[in-house]
């Protein structure tokens, strides 16, 4: 079946249709026909190739995914060929201790779809029956396609490593990208106090629209740290959410109140970062990381996003033909919420 990927790793120029076999549900797996698919910018990594991850090529991207059960495996149950689903691309073994243990985000044997596996730019996909939830009834397929893998990442960065209470303030570095679109809801949900850092103020404005409380632009210097130690009267924010790594998180150390936390979801200005260890002990303050989530993660945010507490952000809707051109638009500086893909008319 002709799915859109890349047969040797690279740049954007290595895209294109590939052809990869027609998957086949084994036991306990379904198989779903997808309506759509959306980019992450862990689709760019993967292209380019993550150090340690042997991917199969030819090689089909795309981690989010929605659509319809179209077969079933031997053993499944609970679900019927028809029903419209979402995929939670989080793949656990679901028999180590830490998945016993309800902790699958520490599962030594941790996957994801799209990166360690044939992803959702196809036509179907094969994945466990645990990974397939009911899509919200609310959510047309592009929206629901644009949920999962950004809102259980923001969500357990947040809350379950990053312990934040009503009333905190968080600072969230990045205004435009899906998971930045998803943490400003939940930090509003969760009742904080958020700033948005960016160097666009229409990023910022839209962000503020989502639930932000305020918004500061990084100065040409990079030296938000200052703008945060002011914005905060000088006392330092409680959590930085931060995805950016190595050049940033010497700063968001820096910007840290005392007890205060920085959250690191990413690397992508690179993977090794100083950071002076005085500040650690003398504001008694963490750098933790985070990825993904668990199952129980997963659904507590599904569950807001179906009753519309929780809403996705979508940039665009591109028809399948024109995946190469949704791919391009991961680099546009206006980009703001998810990139999607549709797949199915």
């Amino acid at each position: 079946m002709k799915a859109f990927g890349f047969s040797e790793h690279g740049g954007p120029e290595r895209l294109g249709w590939i052809e990869i076999a027609e998957p086949e549900p084994g036991p306990g797996e379904v198989r779903v026909r997808l309506a759509a698919a959306a980019f992450n910018r862990l689709d760019r990594f993967v292209l380019a190739g993550v150090p340690g991850v042997t991917v199969e090529r030819p090689h089909a991207l795309g981690s989010d995914g929605s659509g319809w059960i179209d077969r079933l495996g031997p053993g499944v149950t609970g679900v019927a060929v028809g029903d419209p689903v979402l995929l939670n691309p989080g793949l656990a073994d679901g028999s180590c201790a830490e998945c016993r243990r309800g902790r699958e985000a520490l599962c030594r044997d941790y996957r994801i779809l799209g990166e360690h596996t044939q992803g959702t730019l196809a036509p179907y996909v094969v994945l466990p029956r645990t990974n397939v939830y009911p899509k919200p009834e609310r959510l047309p397929f592009e929206a629901a396609a644009s949920v999962p893998l950004v809102f259980q990442t923001a969500w357990r960065a947040l809350l379950g490593v990053g312990a934040l209470a009503p009333g905190e303030t968080v600072a969230l570095i990045g205004a435009g990208g899906g998971v930045a679109t998803a943490a400003v809801q939940i930090a509003r949900w969760r009742g904080a106090r958020t700033v948005v850092l960016s160097r666009s103020p229409e990023k910022i404005e839209r962000a503020r629209a989502l639930g932000a409380a305020d918004g500061l632009l990084i100065p040409a210097d990079g030296a938000f740290d200052r703008a945060l130690w002011t914005w905060s009267g000088k006392r330092g924010v409680d959590l930085i959410f931060d995805p950016s790594g190595q050049e940033t998180v010497p700063r968001s150390l820096r910007a840290l109140a005392r007890g205060g936390r920085v959250v690191v979801i990413g690397a992508t200005t690179g993977p090794v970062a100083p950071v002076d260890l005085r500040l650690l002990f003398w504001r008694q303050a963490s750098l933790r990381g985070s990825t993904m989530a668990d199952r129980k993660e997963f659904e507590e945010v599904l569950a807001l996003l179906g009753s519309g507490e929780l809403a996705p952000v979508v940039d665009s809707v591109f028809e399948r033909d024109r995946a190469a051109d949704a791919f391009r638009r991961l680099e546009s500086p206006d980009l703001f919420g998810k990139v999607v893909v549709r797949q199915t008319p």
